[in-house]
């Protein structure tokens, strides 16, 4: 694995700026079954920050066609609020990419899975993804209302069934984040961060950084990812905690960084990025949120600030599968009783008189029913 991470400056992607830095990278044997994975988290193109450029993608699967690679194919599994991936594929650009080139579109939410160990903690993954020689990792930098930032090892949660999707929100996210990423190996990163979303893991506020980051050891790019953000490694722990199962170094005073193209410093972010959710934490209590309800509460929230003004004071949420069972909402903390806390979900049901149905609810439901009980 190479310490060595290649960041390319660049308005758009094309394969001329990016075939002599993959030439440089490790190739795959010319018999490898290659998986591309990329970044199709919600049914949004990738103008909006949320997704992978499929013009990237493209890039990728010409120069492993010019090889003489022929088994490859594009496999994601979208996050448990999409209908399907199916209709990400569709919506993101990527059908057309797959007639062009003759590249299969694997679901994973309809692929079987195994379970397998790390470190004692056991973990099911697609049978598509454990049955691939080569994984080309492909996802976009931007933020997370949980996480704070998504980059490569966080782009893995994709390749697990939408049960263990839920069941890794049970478990604290970054413990089991790490834990996938050494049972699935990445061949390459390669990091759109062309446009990204700095608020949103679902896009919506776009911002241009024009760059693509190019690397082999996922914990290297995510240490780069961290403080290009303007983070601390301590801010996301689960790429320390991928470190220590030994997927990576995140040891950046030991990597070459190489850069391609004209910098523009106007393009590169120079502030930390807009920690929109953590200026909610004090008013939501989340027991094991899924990431899919979690951020349409912070994007509801974010938007009814817009357009009416700071929320009333003492208005409270509850949300996260920790509220399925009746008696959970004794303890619910914030401002008030729990019967005039709002429960976000069909998991606040039973403790929330007052709560927003779906699992999970969209941002605009949560909107709507928000102006509803503040008016």
């Amino acid at each position: 694995m190479s310490s060595r991470l290649h960041v390319v400056y660049t308005e758009s992607p094309s394969l001329d700026s990016l075939r002599p830095v993959l030439a440089e990278l490790p190739q795959p044997p010319k018999d490898a079954r290659i998986t591309i994975k990329p970044n199709l988290v919600v049914a949004k193109p990738s103008s909006s920050g949320a997704t992978t450029d499929p013009e990237l993608v493209a890039c990728v699967i010409q120069y492993l066609q010019e090889a003489g690679y022929r088994d490859i194919r594009i496999a994601e599994g979208s996050w448990v609020g999409e209908r399907s991936t199916s209709h990400a594929y569709r919506v993101c650009g990527y059908e057309e990419i797959s007639r062009k080139y003759n590249v299969p579109l694997i679901d994973l939410k309809r692929d079987k899975a195994r379970k397998v160990d790390s470190s004692g903690l056991e973990i099911e993954v697609c049978e598509e993804i454990l049955a691939t020689d080569f994984l080309i990792n492909m996802p976009v930098l931007k933020a997370h209302c949980q996480t704070r930032i998504t980059c490569a090892l966080k782009n893995l949660k994709g390749c697990i069934p939408d049960r263990e999707k839920r069941r890794f929100h049970s478990l604290g996210l970054h413990r089991p984040i790490a834990a996938v990423n050494s049972i699935v190996k990445n061949g390459w990163i390669i990091v759109d961060g062309i446009i990204g979303d700095l608020t949103f893991e679902e896009g919506g506020t776009p911002i241009r950084m024009d760059k693509i980051i190019i690397g082999t050891d996922p914990v290297l790019v995510d240490a780069y990812a961290v403080q290009l953000l303007g983070y601390e490694l301590r801010d996301v722990p689960y790429v320390l905690m991928a470190a220590e199962l030994g997927v990576g170094s995140a040891d950046l005073s030991k990597a070459e960084i190489v850069e391609h193209g004209e910098k523009d410093a106007d393009k590169i972010p120079q502030q930390p990025a807009n920690r929109v959710a953590e200026r909610y934490h004090g008013i939501i209590d989340q027991r094991q949120a899924c990431s899919s309800c979690y951020a349409s509460l912070i994007y509801a929230l974010w938007r009814y600030e817009q357009l009416h003004g700071r929320l009333p004071a003492g208005t409270s949420f509850a949300i996260g599968q920790g509220f399925k069972e009746k008696g959970a909402g004794d303890s619910v903390s914030g401002a008030g009783s729990p019967a005039q806390i709002y429960g976000i979900g069909s998991c606040t049901a039973k403790v929330c008189p007052q709560h927003v149905r779906g699992c999970p609810p969209t941002a605009k439901e949560i909107l709507t029913q928000l102006e509803d009980w503040l008016s």
